[in-house]
């Protein structure tokens, strides 16, 4: 087994709001049964306890569903873990932050047809496969397929219309790593009165295998509706049934998601920015052609320093960094609140006994270069590290005996079926010198047509769009620092840092990871600011961050505000609570 874990977290906190660390069926892998395995019935016992709905229970369901022999073996040994359900259902609900449901805009918000009639639809190249009314929820369920001729490709489009309850808003998820999404992520939205949709854009599954054809050549079709086509196709088809089952068109329209979803919402705004009146795109997965070929980078330099760390050396210099940096911000709570000021230098570890083994030169020399990111042959920047304080572990995943690498599934799939175009290429082949060809070939074939960093929003914000930016310092999949850089240039193309507030913001997460989790408090009631932004004018000034115990008490809430500001502790009052911090320019300049 690939070591892939990581991306199915960040695509199940994406397509379900759940954070189980589990393993999803792939390339390589049996494929999954479609049935329950046997330690369901005491798993939802487990939730039951827990404070589980009849459809957070349903999700989970679905989830294992989709699981691996491998995945289900994983999840087996996560539900060991104490207070495991309790946690899980947290994240789920954090995801929505707590939203409010919105009030309905329209008066008569009832069908004006049949659920079962809307099979009779005419979409231009899309079949209407079938239609039917969920059990738990009531809606209406369509599931439809789109093609674009000559092509003989099918993007997959499901769509979930309240029957009692529309808000008169359309709502678009999208997926996580290959994923381009899934039913699932349809209920929760629903239940707040959204018509919602999702995709698989044209394949099913998290392989990176369908960007190869049968013949072995690139699928462009299928690398295309992945990249942009398939989202804007689920956004066409479900406005298109929005307007057929209530006889009236959605009057705000959203899309929301992080990871890749990040990515497909702000590929929305560049280049259909008609579809969507609001986004937000957390985590996004921007500039894909140079983000994941980075992600690769710790396999290059262990590889070529004949240096694999284990474990435990990574967690210790990133627990050194913390330790380091901690107080730069004036308050100790295990939490570097800015990343780039802190300057550590793992060569303070150097003599450091760590279980087993002693931590050396070439360890620190190591550690360095996976904070510094991709370097050329002659030291050229290629893109970014991950921040100190970030598990250094996922991107640089080592095992077996003796000490081998294990790269991320997602990195290594791109390089295989994108790059290399050779499903059974062996990465420890890979020449010295070769990677940097590699990831300049990234950029030339794939940057135009995935790359999702096209700084020109002015379509988007001339037609009244509103976009919230968020991502956590932490995140130990998607270097933060590239969220950063792309903010930058929207706002050097868009007239300035006051002019792109007037509809872009950037909220940074001190102490969180890819999916919200960490030392620090995660960001709640997002889709309520976006909807006041879009729908009240009322800009969002500061997010409030939240940090419970594993018994769902709230321990620690600090402010967000829109990035370049950051939260500055006032000197008194206790550290745990919002309203004793301030916003305040940050000192000196994020590199």
């Amino acid at each position: 087994m690939r070591h892939h874990r990581p991306w199915i977290i960040a695509a199940t906190l994406v397509i379900v709001g759940a954070a189980a660390f589990y393993s999803s069926a792939r390339a390589g892998d049996p494929p999954p049964t479609g049935v329950l395995p046997a330690d369901s019935a005491l798993w939802n016992q487990g939730l039951r306890a827990a404070g589980a709905s009849p459809a957070e229970i349903s999700n989970f369901e679905d989830l294992m569903r989709l699981q691996s022999p491998a995945g289900l073996d994983a999840m087996r040994e996560r539900v060991r873990t104490p207070q495991f359900f309790v946690k899980y259902l947290r994240a789920v609900r954090q995801q929505e932050g707590n939203q409010k449901t919105p009030k309905a805009i329209f008066r008569d918000n009832m069908p004006a047809r049949s659920c079962e009639s809307l099979q009779n639809v005419s979409i231009s190249n899309t079949t209407i496969e079938s239609t039917t009314i969920d059990a738990l929820d009531g809606s209406c369920r369509v599931t439809a397929s789109v093609t674009h001729p000559p092509a003989a490709d099918r993007v997959q489009v499901f769509v979930a219309l309240p029957q009692n309850s529309w808000n008169g808003r359309f709502r678009g998820t999208g997926g996580g790593g290959f994923w381009g999404g899934t039913e699932m992520s349809l209920r929760s939205p629903v239940s707040k009165g959204y018509v919602t949709a999702a995709t698989d854009t044209g394949h099913q599954g998290g392989s990176g295998s369908f960007a190869l054809n049968a013949n072995g050549r690139l699928n462009w079709q299928d690398i295309r509706n992945n990249a942009y086509l398939g989202i804007h196709d689920m956004t066409l088809v479900g406005k298109a049934l929005t307007l057929a089952f209530y006889g009236k068109a959605p009057r705000y329209s959203y899309f929301v998601g992080t990871s890749t979803a990040g990515r497909q919402g702000l590929m929305e705004a560049q280049r259909f920015p008609d579809d969507y009146d609001g986004i937000i795109s957390g985590t996004p997965a921007v500039s894909w052609p140079r983000m994941i070929p980075a992600a690769f980078w710790p396999q290059e330099v262990m590889y070529r320093a004949h240096n694999f760390l284990p474990k435990p050396k990574l967690e210790r210099a990133t627990a050194a960094a913390i330790s380091a940096c901690d107080g730069l911000d004036g308050v100790v709570d295990g939490v570097i609140d800015d990343p780039s000021r802190c300057t550590y230098d793992p060569q303070a570890l150097v003599g450091t006994r760590i279980e087993e083994s002693t931590f050396t030169e070439a360890d620190a020399d190591v550690v360095r270069k996976i904070w510094d990111g991709p370097r050329g042959h002659d030291g050229r920047f290629l893109w970014y590290g991950l921040a100190r304080g970030a598990d250094l572990s996922t991107i640089a995943g080592t095992g077996d005996t003796p000490l081998t690498g294990k790269p991320i599934d997602v990195a290594l799939e791109y390089l295989q079926y994108f790059l290399i175009q050779n499903p059974r290429w062996d990465w420890t082949s890979l020449a010295n010198g070769e990677y940097e060809l590699l990831f300049n070939q990234s950029i030339e074939e794939f940057g135009a047509v995935i790359g999702s960093d096209n700084p020109d929003l002015s379509r988007f914000r001339d037609r009244g769009g509103k976009l919230i930016l968020y991502h956590g310092l932490w995140d130990q999949l998607i270097p933060v620092q590239g969220t950063i850089d792309y903010y930058q240039q929207v706002q050097q193309k868009m007239g300035g840092a006051r002019r792109t507030m007037q509809f872009a913001r950037l909220f940074l997460v001190p102490g969180v990871d890819h999916g919200f989790i960490g030392a620090g408090p995660s960001p709640t009631g997002l889709m309520d600011a976006l909807v006041s932004w879009v729908e009240d004018a009322k800009a969002t000034e500061r997010l409030i961050a939240e940090l419970p115990d594993d018994n769902g008490k709230i321990i620690r809430t600090r402010p967000l505000f829109p990035y370049p500001q950051v939260a500055v502790y006032k000197g008194t009052g206790s550290t745990d609570e919002a309203a004793n911090f301030i916003s305040r320019a940050p000192i000196g300049k994020r590199q």
